[in-house]
């Protein structure tokens, strides 16, 4: 299975991108108004030049204090980015994932943002293709 099968199912979701000067509160507020736990970092909204996470922020509360939050988003960014591209198989991704211990990961194409798909995501991807692989092997042993 690809991943444009995944970014298909998400229904073309718009991808939340933060300008990189970007205050972290300013940030924390849009993950918690949006209901999110991820976004990208970019200048202009087309290419990626970090990810942040609710769990990036939570951990420099937790090291530096409230401090923090006046602070722009890329100095906590993570900015060396793992990507993949639609055409990317998810196996592939799933395990980058499992093995980086990350959450979510931005889909490039020629440079521009073209998705994010999380960790949920993928795994849910993958038990529907063995979903379908059981009713599949189900069908041919009943003889339909």
């Amino acid at each position: 299975m690809l991943v444009q099968l995944i970014l298909k199912s998400k229904g073309g979701a718009a991808v939340v991108t933060v300008a990189p000067n970007a205050s972290v509160a300013e940030a924390a507020t849009l993950l918690s108004d949006m209901g999110i736990g991820t976004f990208l970092v970019s200048s202009d909204g087309e290419t990626a030049e970090g990810i942040l996470s609710e769990r990036d922020i939570v951990r420099e509360l937790g090291k530096n204090g409230s401090g923090c939050l006046e602070k722009p988003v890329s100095a906590y960014m993570t900015s060396k980015l793992v990507t993949c591209s639609s055409q990317s198989n998810v196996e592939d991704v799933l395990q980058q994932m499992t093995t980086g211990r990350f959450r979510h990961m931005p889909v490039v194409e020629d440079g521009k943002i073209v998705g994010l798909v999380s960790l949920g995501d993928v795994v849910k991807a993958q038990l529907t293709e063995i979903a379908m692989e059981k009713n599949a092997l189900e069908g041919m042993i009943m003889g339909h």
